[in-house]
């Protein structure tokens, strides 16, 4: 078995059976690759016979590369992943790759923006925009992500099928996981109002979302729109797509959302995914707190 055969089987395994994302599986294939060529493993019981040493030496390479903490954190579970399917492919006992502790890697409470930063975000994008539909088309993108809490890629992935939208969208996430959420009439007005000026055929097997020249609309193009309005108010480098998503999640708890509802609209695999949260929610509550009791303003 060759080096290419070794990555196409590997790269199936992440699509299919793990159902991984596409950048998932670019990363992975990436981290194999680099093992491959600095080993020069060429069949499945080469990888197999890797220790935590190669996996230690390959590190030590990418950390003098400038490999930050989080990034070697994903790259040693990704050489982690392969070594251990590498043993099942030879139907070793013990699949389990070597122990080797990664990095310890610091997570950051997401950063929400607040209600009103949000819907002028979603306001100020239809007015900055080229042409009055794609004005109108970020509109709604922003609007899926704040008032539906859909991560970019799932917005972008609704189909001509999906509209009219009711009161209720089917939203398939990562691993192809789907879920149901509820919109409100805002975000139902906003699509409809784009669907009925987009310039380009809408059908039900196509992107819902289309770009300038009628293509399927890039995550980069929304990102770009709302960066350019996130500077004009004068928000901060935090203010992203996906900081929308963090406001929906947050403003709903701060509402009195149970974590297990937020968890089934979030779409996420794990309540801990979700708890952090409650952290979020507990920092901007003793944020508020220090600015308005009297004594913190002695």
């Amino acid at each position: 078995m060759s080096k290419p055969d070794l990555l196409e089987a590997w790269g199936d395994h992440l699509t299919n059976a793990r159902r991984r994302s596409p950048h998932t599986v670019r990363a992975y294939l990436g981290a194999a690759t680099r093992l491959l060529d600095q080993t020069g493993a060429e069949s499945w019981a080469d990888v197999a016979r890797l220790e935590a040493g190669a996996l230690r030496l390959q590190m030590a390479r990418r950390r003098s590369e400038g490999l930050g903490n989080v990034s070697a954190a994903r790259e040693l579970s990704a050489l982690k992943g392969f070594l251990a399917f590498a043993r099942e492919q030879l139907g070793e006992d013990d699949a389990a790759a070597p122990r080797l502790r990664g990095p310890r890697v610091k997570k950051g409470l997401p950063r929400p923006v607040t209600p009103d930063d949000a819907t002028n975000m979603a306001d100020l994008v239809e007015g900055l925009a080229s042409d009055h539909w794609i004005g109108a088309r970020d509109r709604a993108v922003l609007l899926l992500m704040y008032g539906a809490g859909l991560r970019i890629a799932e917005a972008l992935s609704l189909t001509g099928a999906d509209v009219p939208l009711g009161e209720v969208l089917t939203v398939t996430g990562k691993g192809g996981k789907q879920r149901v959420v509820p919109l409100i009439p805002i975000v139902r007005e906003a699509v409809g109002e784009y669907a009925k000026l987009c310039p380009w055929p809408i059908t039900p097997t196509g992107p819902l979302f289309k770009g300038a020249k009628g293509g399927a609309l890039g995550q980069g193009m929304v990102q770009k729109a709302m960066a350019k309005a996130r500077k004009a108010l004068g928000l901060p480098a935090s203010a992203t797509p996906h900081a929308l998503r963090h406001s929906f999640a947050t403003h709903l708890l701060g509402a009195g959302a149970d974590l297990r509802t937020l968890q089934e609209l979030l779409g996420h695999a794990s309540l801990g995914s979700t708890q952090i949260y409650t952290k979020v929610d507990a920092a901007t509550l003793l944020e508020t707190y220090r600015g308005a009791h009297p004594r913190e303003k002695d």
